[in-house]
Formats: C-alpha cells, structure tokens, sequence
C-alpha cells in the first residue's frame, strides 16, 4: 500500500490489510486533521479496509467531528461499506 499526500487529500493505492497500513494512515490523517476539518480519501484498488481502520474513521467522523468523502474505485470495497452502512457516514462514491 502506498499513501500520497496533498493538503487534505488522500490517495491510497494497494490493498489496505495490515497493521502497518493502519498505523501509517493513522499518523498521517492524524497530521491532517489537526488543521483540516474535511478529508478528501481515494482509495484506488483496495478490496476491503481494515476493521481498525473503519473504527479510526468513525472516530474521526463521530468524536473528532471531521467529515470524510471517501472516492471508492473497487465495486467490492463499495458493497462492504454499503453492507456496513458506512456510506452515508464517510460520503462514499464509486469513482
């Protein structure tokens, strides 16, 4: 998995599956949000995220009140999050 970075936007190529995934994109949003409110998240290829990951984005969204717009470009990865009801939470749209 790879991370690029511009402003509040975020690119996420590769399958996110690990811990170390989760710690990076962790620190990294971590570093954003404090002084961005709204996140842009493209989220190229991967299959699924992490459940760490969706409880880190819930508390992005719930505790720390940023708003997230996720950019899915995998039907699986738009499904799970369907499943999960998470997409009118993070904003998510099938790029």
């Amino acid at each position: 998995m790879t991370l690029t970075i511009s402003s509040n936007n975020v690119t996420i190529v590769g399958n996110i599956k690990s811990i170390s995934d989760y710690q990076l994109i962790k620190s990294e949003l971590d570093a954003i949000t404090s002084t961005h409110k709204n996140i842009v998240l493209n989220i190229k290829d991967s299959l699924s995220i992490t459940s760490s990951i969706i409880g880190y984005f819930n508390k992005l969204v719930l505790k720390d009140k940023v708003t997230i717009y996720m950019n899915v470009g995998n039907i699986q990865l738009m499904e799970l999050l369907d499943d999960l009801n998470l997409t009118g939470l993070f904003n998510v749209k099938k790029v």
